[in-house]
């Protein structure tokens, strides 16, 4: 049998991909090509002997196919697509959440990668790698030129072997060099913190190890406050932009004793697949909510309208994506993988947020900094060219405002989360009423 992949994935926002493991035999006959098709294939092959041998410069026989098969998939929608070798490898890494690499999360400042953070126990953290370091040179090779993902991709390498980094680091009198030898970094899926009386768990993405962090961060929050303390738990899924979806099944689950938590459709109407919840709430029945904004997609809207159409959890803030399309993935060997729309996904309440998004309960807007007033930040799944049309998406739209502030004390979307779980503010919608779950009948 041929092993396929079906991805979720907000494609607009970035790489990692929501996917389950899906077991099939390869595509039916049944729709095979007819005449007229290869009639049409035959003009391809014609156009394509004719650029080869008359364009103006010799062209790149590979590029062209795969430029022309990407071109044929991404007139149906954004979100299929062709991946080749290198590409298809790099989803794999992302989406099993570990890597042979430095250990640092960075960005780009002045054309220089800058570091955010070195991770604790990693190679670059024990080398003397500190935060706000500026990364001028990669193995003596000028950063200046290159793009981010580039400059990642050369820090990126196998394990074991050495990597040499100029450092500029404020208060130096000169450049520092630092050797660091590579050792397979694991990437925490879920970060974890203590508000007083309240467990916060933000989900960064759905990788292969996203429900291990996440049982390890309620714990860590047991351990931390009594249970008669605690008040209640923030899920954080702003500015995720999805991964596996057994992941996303599972993470609902641990907050969730019964029901359906979602559903697949393709284009067959028996091609339905349902995922249950079973018996067993991690966080013991306690208050629950989940933040929201335009850079919740895919996976993370999953459960965010699993737990708010079962009545588990109040969901706050804005607008999410809308991605609500199944890809699956057909690996094609040493020629990379199809990335193909098969289906949409359904809340429990049999609804489809395809160009619409997860609506909160409440609604929080996040005003934008100074330095960022009349950026557009909002975009969501309905603004994306050729998108598929949702039953439900109606005239509103989808997405909203993707920004979370740095600091805990401006963001008045977890701040107002936090007031509602210690009733310091008080909503219709907190705590949710399960008996009032709205179910797919």
């Amino acid at each position: 049998m041929m092993r396929k992949l079906s991805l979720l994935f907000a494609g607009a926002l970035m790489g990692a991909s929501a996917m389950s493991l899906v077991y099939g035999a390869p595509g039916s006959t049944a729709n095979a090509a007819g005449s007229e098709t290869y009639k049409q294939l035959a003009i391809f092959g014609d156009i394509f002997e004719r650029v080869r041998a008359q364009y103006v410069t010799p062209p790149d026989d590979k590029s062209l196919v795969e430029n022309a098969i990407n071109g044929m998939l991404t007139s149906l929608d954004p979100h299929s697509s062709y991946m080749n070798a290198e590409e298809a490898q790099d989803m794999r890494v992302q989406t099993k959440g570990e890597f042979g690499g430095l250990g640092i999360e960075v960005t780009m400042e002045n054309d220089l990668v800058k570091v955010i953070t070195p991770i604790d126990d990693t190679p670059a953290a024990k080398a003397g790698v500190l935060a706000g370091d500026y990364i001028a040179k990669i193995d003596g090779e000028e950063v200046r030129g290159l793009s981010l993902n580039d400059a990642v991709e050369k820090m990126r390498g196998l394990v074991n072997t050495p990597i040499k980094l100029t450092i500029l680091r404020e208060g130096a009198d000169k450049p520092i060099e630092l050797t660091v030898v590579r050792a397979i970094i694991k990437v925490k899926a879920v970060k974890v913190r203590v508000d007083d009386d309240i467990g916060y768990m933000k989900i960064t993405s759905f990788t292969e190890k996203t429900l291990d962090d996440l049982e390890n961060a309620i714990d860590t929050i047991k351990k931390q406050v009594p249970n008669d303390k605690l008040k209640g738990y923030v899920l954080d899924l702003r500015l995720n932009p999805g991964g596996l979806l057994d992941q996303a099944v599972s993470v609902s689950d641990a907050f969730l004793n019964r029901g359906e938590i979602v559903s697949t459709r393709g284009r067959d109407p028996k091609d339905v697949t349902r995922f249950d919840a079973r018996p067993g709430d991690d966080i013991d029945g306690k208050p629950l909510v989940v933040l929201v904004n335009g850079g919740s997609a895919s996976a993370s809207e999953i459960v965010a309208g699993a737990l708010q159409d079962l009545r588990r959890a109040t969901v706050v803030g804005t607008q999410s994506f809308g991605k609500g399309s199944v890809q699956t993935i057909v690996p094609l060997g040493e020629n990379g993988a199809l990335r193909l729309t098969t289906a949409l996904y359904y809340t429990p309440s049999g609804k489809s947020i395809q160009g619409k998004g997860i609506t909160p309960d409440i609604k929080v807007d996040q005003p934008l900094p100074a330095e960022l007033q009349g950026r557009d930040l909002t975009r969501g799944e309905s603004d994306l060219k050729g998108h598929i049309k949702g039953s439900d998406e109606g005239d509103t739209g989808s997405g909203s405002a993707a920004y979370v502030p740095p600091e805990p004390k401006d963001d008045l979307q977890l701040i107002f989360a936090e007031q509602l779980l210690r009733g310091e503010k008080t909503d219709p919608a907190f705590p949710p009423n399960p008996d009032k779950a709205v179910l797919n009948q």
